[in-house]
């Protein structure tokens, strides 16, 4: 898709603030410092739209993208940041699952994880919670750029493996930096969202 009107709708911590208009909806989930906001300005091709932060765990509500007027990407919490209170943690959890489980125009949640290093238990359960709910779950390895080419399927096996999925689930490497995976993570946004 050709992005060229992006807005940032709402940053919502309940389902009341949540947007209506019936736009399907992708979810981008992943620990903190991940690179979901990396992700969402390569889609859109911006600089700097959504706020990338060297510190971890700085979106702290849904934030609602909508692109085009045709999909809202929606910038879920980081999870697994331990700076991050217990009980405030506990409050991201619970919004997160609330939106995850009850929204309906959700077509699908794109999970980062990042390519260097096997999934944490964090990325385990909610690949499972997201599985369990049969949620359409593409899996994005992020800042593929920082391991050589060479090494991607042991990348991947490695995270296929972590992560209990199965041969056809679908799994893409993705760099910010060079662009990699941009058109395919597209092509499963289009499908997924029905545009």
């Amino acid at each position: 898709m050709e992005v060229h009107e992006v807005n940032l709708t709402i940053s919502a911590v309940a389902p009341k603030q949540y947007p209506d208009g019936g736009l399907p909806e992708i979810a981008l989930a992943g620990r903190s410092n991940v690179g979901k906001s990396s992700l969402i300005n390569t889609l859109i091709n911006r600089k700097a739209y959504a706020r990338t932060s060297s510190q971890p765990g700085k979106t702290q509500t849904l934030n609602f993208y909508n692109v085009e007027q045709q999909v809202y990407f929606v910038d879920v919490p980081g999870y697994g940041f331990a700076k991050v209170s217990k009980k405030a943690r506990e409050a991201f959890g619970q919004m997160i699952e609330t939106y995850l489980s009850t929204r309906k125009p959700l077509r699908g949640v794109i999970l980062l994880v990042d390519a260097r290093h096997d999934p944490s238990e964090d990325d385990i359960s909610m690949y499972d919670w997201l599985t369990y709910y049969d949620i359409p779950l593409l899996v994005v390895a992020t800042k593929s750029d920082k391991i050589a080419k060479g090494k991607w399927n042991q990348s991947e096996s490695r995270i296929r493996k972590g992560l209990g999925m199965q041969a056809s689930a679908p799994f893409i490497q993705f760099s910010a930096e060079t662009k990699q995976g941009k058109a395919v993570v597209w092509q499963w946004i289009e499908q997924q969202a029905a545009l």
